[in-house]
């Protein structure tokens, strides 16, 4: 997918080695004649009038008419020193083979908006091209915060000042028989209200909808978040609509090294999604590169919450000290007011490569999107470090897998052993005598399953499980620490491997 290639491959370099180009200063606000276009009025219900006006009509891309022809140009553009506006803005622009896709940019200021027309200046060496996507510079000029390019991506970083996994505005048919639709920001209205402060309001339009939305963003201590508001104008039906997509990725982890003998223990921006749903129930599903592509459908009706998260924040589990996977941030969504019934879908492809993003999460309504529909949603996002989904209840913190029976020993045949590791408050204080049980739906499949404190680790408790996996029907299991009928464990959903 060439959106998510660009994206990874040319924002992420900023934050490397092509980084150090930006060493010079900014040269500040443009104040050349006739870089804007005239003041006009804008407000949010003019946007989404504009949206639905749009949708009317038949569905026109913009391909830049002057896109840079390589990467070495791309990267000059992007990264030597330019002009900024809007504050502390940024453009990249766009690339013949990869982020061939125009964007307006309006500079709104006291409800005024104003068209960047002319953009000689505003990119390295002084050059001129047309706008693919812009950056958030750090009040330093060292590096920038948010960014958005290509598609409707967009990505802020966690409070170490990485970035990892992406945003996009919306997902139209994710993982259905015929091709992915990539709907496109077309234009952007961006005002700076303060140091650590936007306002950016954007079209998003594709051959099947198009829409309004308004990212409220702000940046703490803490990291980044959006508060999001969309309004989804439909022009032909919809198989699989896919609301606050996320995407990342995730190669191996501890669980099972790569054959090709990588040194690094896991490689991964995120190693599990999490779900709080709409009845209490908290899901943590690990991920995994699986052989070929396959969806999970985990049911969230009236979902609370759902991300990627990168639980694991420790460097010597790692050992990374290029790409610091331990300091790539989660991702949190949560939705304001009730989505109705539907299911968050997990898509998990296959990939060779730390550079390809195969892991996408959305929520999916129940409800079918017609032609002729309007939707709106309204949410949060938030980009933080280590896990945004953890409550009082115990998380998994680990998880191996490997041949049935005890190491060492013969294995059992078509048996798998599955070890978890839970931590938290909830089972701080409780020792071999407080009948700590593990629950799970295997049934006969299960030949054993233990479940005990670490010694010496306090809260910590392990489950080592034989599953006899030859010849089992379902496809993936359930498990949860279970204390005198009551949860102190979230749900893992893990899928069973041969």
């Amino acid at each position: 997918m060439i959106s998510r290639l660009t994206r990874r491959n040319v924002t992420k370099s900023g934050l490397g080695a092509l980084l150090m180009a930006f060493a010079g200063r900014a040269l500040g606000e443009a104040a050349i004649p006739g870089r804007f276009g005239p003041a006009r009025r804008f407000s949010w219900d003019d946007l989404v009038a504009q949206a639905q006006m749009r949708a009317r009509r038949p569905y026109a891309r913009q391909i830049a008419a002057h896109a840079v022809p390589d990467f070495d140009t791309h990267v000059r553009l992007s990264y030597d020193p330019a002009e900024m506006v809007a504050g502390r803005l940024r453009l990249f622009p766009a690339k013949v083979d990869t982020a061939p896709d125009a964007v307006n940019i309006h500079v709104v200021e006291n409800g005024m908006a104003r068209a960047i027309l002319d953009t000689h200046g505003l990119f390295g060496g002084g050059q001129s091209a047309d706008v693919a996507g812009f950056r958030v510079m750090e009040a330093h000029g060292g590096g920038d915060w948010l960014a958005s390019l290509g598609a409707s991506y967009f990505r802020a970083v966690g409070p170490t000042g990485q970035y990892g996994l992406s945003a996009r505005a919306i997902a139209v048919n994710t993982a259905m028989p015929g091709p992915e639709e990539f709907p496109a920001f077309t234009d952007f209205w961006i005002e700076q209200k303060g140091a650590d402060h936007l306002l950016i309001h954007a079209l998003v339009d594709g051959p099947s909808l198009c829409g309004a939305y308004a990212f409220d963003i702000t940046r703490t201590a803490a990291g980044v978040e959006h508060g999001v508001r969309t309004a989804l104008f439909v022009r032909r039906d919809i198989a699989r609509l896919g609301v606050a997509p996320i995407t990342s990725m995730f190669d191996f982890d501890q669980s099972a090294r790569p054959a090709h003998g990588d040194w690094r223990p896991e490689v991964h921006d995120s190693d599990g999604l999490a779900i709080h749903t709409g009845t209490g129930e908290r899901i943590w599903r690990p991920l995994d590169n699986p052989p070929g592509p396959r969806v999970h459908m985990l049911r969230a009706d009236g979902v609370k919450g759902f991300g990627m998260i990168q639980r694991d924040t420790t460097f010597d589990h790692y050992q990374d000290d290029l790409n610091f996977y331990n300091r790539r941030p989660s991702l949190w969504v949560s939705p304001e007011g009730d989505w109705g019934p539907g299911a968050v879908m997990l898509y998990e492809m296959n990939t060779i490569s730390e550079n390809v993003d195969n892991m996408a999460a959305m929520w999916v309504s129940d409800r079918p999107v017609r032609a002729g529909d309007r939707r709106d949603f309204a949410y949060r996002l938030r980009w933080g470090q280590g896990d945004l989904a953890g409550d009082a209840n115990a998380v998994c913190v680990n998880h191996f897998i490997g041949p049935g029976g005890v190491p060492g020993a013969d294995p059992i045949a078509g048996a798998t052993r599955y070890v978890f590791d839970f931590s938290g408050p909830a089972l701080r204080g409780l020792t071999r005598d407080s009948k700590v049980e593990a629950v799970t739906d295997l049934g006969a499949a299960m030949i054993m399953a233990n479940v005990f404190p670490v010694e010496g680790q306090s809260g910590l408790w392990r489950v080592v499980m034989d599953v006899r996996v030859e010849g089992l029907k379902q496809n993936e299991f359930r498990l949860f620490l279970r204390r005198a009928g009551g949860a102190l464990s979230e749900t893992v959903i893990k899928t069973v491997r041969p």
